[in-house]
């Protein structure tokens, strides 16, 4: 079984260098860049408009951006290591909300991760912590998991909220309770840095991927690798499920982006408009409007690209 997605519009020059982070809202993307500025487009008209530019918000460019699904929030993480939180009105205009700093390195804090009602936020660091801050008016820090000391690389929180899980350097993937505060799987498979991690919907599987140009499988609640995913011939950067858990979406070193079933273990899609690294990938959420799945991808060419599945694919 294959899949067909069609180009639908592509932003070119959205940001002046690599854009290596996009969140979605409901009607909106998020992008992140080398550039001091992050960007708001708008998804429901069809040539994506610019419709906001938060300038000057991180000084030295920022590397991750995240979104709350059901909170008008949003978070995004600067190479100098500040975490900025964002809030908006009905979608409109966004607003710096607060900020976060866990000491004053580059590192301390990187990816980033926000709970579906923008309650809290997790973060990983270049000594291998995994930070928990409540989004309270005083943002307090209320958790630190431990790990092994390996550099955390990604980050990602369950959508029940049950479970974090976070990718490292060395290859590890880990996989906490929320609930207990412990760790309750150090999972096996890839040994090579890990560079996304990404849970399904129904918080079943978590796929984690990396240098090693594989995406794992796991169960999450046994722990247990289900699946191999193979056919990426480069780093990979980014994962995301769609809304029903059906298909995983990743983005690559090499400019592809690839589909892929989770029914059948197979890639059902491959895209490689672009011979630039993708660095980020993001499927757009379903509106009453819009019946295909549609996703976007942005990477070194500066550009974000959005696809839409083809009607009867």
């Amino acid at each position: 079984m294959s899949k067909q997605y069609l180009t639908t519009h592509t932003v070119d020059d959205a940001h002046p260098t690599d854009i290596f982070s996009i969140a979605v809202t409901p009607s909106q993307v998020f992008s992140a860049s080398g550039s001091s500025s992050l960007r708001v487009h708008s998804t429901t008209q069809p040539d994506f408009p610019l419709v906001q530019e938060l300038h000057g918000v991180h000084d030295l460019g920022c590397h991750h951006i995240a979104t709350a699904r059901h909170a008008q929030k949003a978070a995004s993480v600067g190479f100098g290591g500040e975490v900025k939180i964002w809030k908006a009105e009905n979608e409109r205009i966004w607003e710096e909300e607060g900020s976060i700093k866990d000491g004053n390195k580059a590192g301390e804090l990187w990816a980033i991760a926000l709970s579906e009602d923008g309650q809290y936020l997790a973060s990983t660091a270049y000594d291998g912590r995994i930070n928990v801050w409540d989004l309270n008016a005083e943002r307090t820090k209320i958790r630190e998991f431990e790990t092994k000391g390996s550099f955390g690389m990604c980050i990602d929180l369950s959508l029940d909220g049950r479970f974090t899980a976070s990718g490292h350097q060395n290859g590890s993937v880990y996989i906490f309770s929320n609930e207990t505060g412990r760790m309750i799987h150090s999972l096996p498979g890839l040994v090579k840095p890990v560079r996304a991690v990404a849970f399904s919907p129904a918080s079943k599987l978590l796929a984690a991927a990396g240098d090693a140009q594989v995406i794992a499988l796991y169960d999450v609640v046994s722990g247990e690798q289900v699946a191999n995913l193979t056919g990426h011939a480069a780093w990979i950067f980014s994962l995301d499920f769609n809304d029903t858990g059906e298909y995983l979406l990743s983005g690559a070193f090499d400019g592809k982006v690839k589909v892929w079933s989770i029914e059948t273990r197979a890639c059902v899609a491959t895209h490689s408009e672009t011979d630039k690294t993708v660095w980020t990938v993001k499927w757009l959420p379903k509106t009453a409007s819009t019946r295909n799945e549609s996703f976007a991808a942005a990477g070194a060419n500066k550009s974000i690209s959005f696809y839409r599945e083809a009607s009867g694919s």
